[in-house]
C-alpha cells in the first residue's frame, strides 16, 4: 500500500491484511511502533515516511529524497523520454535505481533551457514550492538577441496578456545586467513564459537559465549535468 497520508489501522488493515478489530487488538498488546514509539491509537495519522514496526518486524521504511541538479541544455525534464536523455538518466551513481524511479520534478524546464532542477519523493514538499498560493520566486538568467531598455522593465511589472490562455501574467521583476543580459524573477510558471514576454519586444531569447527557486540557489561548484542531495 502506498500512502500520502492515512491512519495508521488502516494502514496495518490492507497492508498486513487484519481485520480492523483485530488491529486494535495488536495495538492494546503495544505490538505496533511508529518511528520508534509504540502506538496507542488506532486513529494516528501517518504518511508514506512513517517508519512502522509489528512485532519489531519493519513493514513500512521509506526515505524523504531531495535531489538538486543542474539541468544541461538538451536534457528533457522526463523520467523517461525515447529520443532525449532524461534529468532521471544524470542521477546515476547519486541514487539506486529504485530510489530515482521514486522522484518527480519539481518545476520543470524546457529542452533548450539550463540550470536549476529539483527532484523529490515528498509530493509535500514539491507542493509547498509549485503551489501558485505559496508564491515562490525563481530566478532565471537571460541571453537576448537584442539590447534591453527600460522599457521592458515596466512591460514586465505590469505583467503580459496572454489571449491563448486568456490569463494576465503576475508582475515579473527584470533586473538589467548588460545590454544583452538580464535577470527574470516571477512566482509563476506559465508555458514558455520568458520567451514570450521578451517575443512582444521581438527580441529573441538565446539562452535561459535558472539560478534558484525559492530558498534554493544552484550552487557555483556544481557542474553540467552533476546532482547532489538536498540535506
Amino acid at each position: 500500500m502506498s500512502i500520502s497520508r492515512a491512519r495508521l489501522d488502516r494502514f496495518i488493515s490492507e497492508t498486513c491484511h487484519i481485520n480492523r478489530k483485530n488491529v486494535r487488538l495488536l495495538l492494546a498488546q503495544k505490538r505496533i511502533s511508529v518511528d520508534g514509539v509504540i502506538a496507542l491509537d488506532i486513529a494516528q495519522p501517518i504518511d508514506k515516511f512513517s517508519v512502522i514496526s509489528l512485532d519489531n518486524n519493519i513493514i513500512q521504511q521509506h526515505k524523504a529524497l531531495y535531489v538538486m541538479l543542474h539541468k544541461p541544455v538538451g536534457v528533457v525534464c522526463a523520467t523517461k523520454d525515447d529520443k532525449h536523455k532524461t534529468v532521471i538518466d544524470l542521477l546515476n551513481g547519486l541514487l539506486t535505481q529504485e530510489e530515482a524511479e521514486s522522484l518527480h520534478i519539481v518545476g520543470r524546464l524546457d529542452l533548450n533551457t539550463s540550470g536549476l532542477v529539483l527532484l523529490t519523493n515528498d509530493s509535500r514538499w514539491s507542493e509547498q514550492l509549485t503551489s501558485p498560493k505559496s508564491k515562490v520566486d525563481k530566478h532565471y538568467l537571460v541571453t537576448l538577441e537584442q539590447p534591453l531598455t527600460h522599457e521592458y522593465i515596466s512591460a514586465f511589472a505590469k505583467g503580459m496578456y496572454f489571449s491563448f490562455e486568456n490569463i494576465t501574467t503576475k508582475p515579473v521583476t527584470l533586473t538589467i545586467i548588460s545590454h544583452y543580459q538580464g535577470e527574470v524573477v516571477l512566482t509563476e510558471g506559465r508555458y514558455h513564459q520568458i520567451k514570450r514576454m521578451f517575443g512582444r519586444f521581438n527580441n529573441r531569447v538565446i539562452a535561459l537559465h535558472r539560478t534558484s527557486i525559492g530558498r534554493y540557489v544552484l550552487p557555483e561548484n556544481l557542474k553540467e549535468g552533476e546532482s547532489q542531495l538536498i540535506k
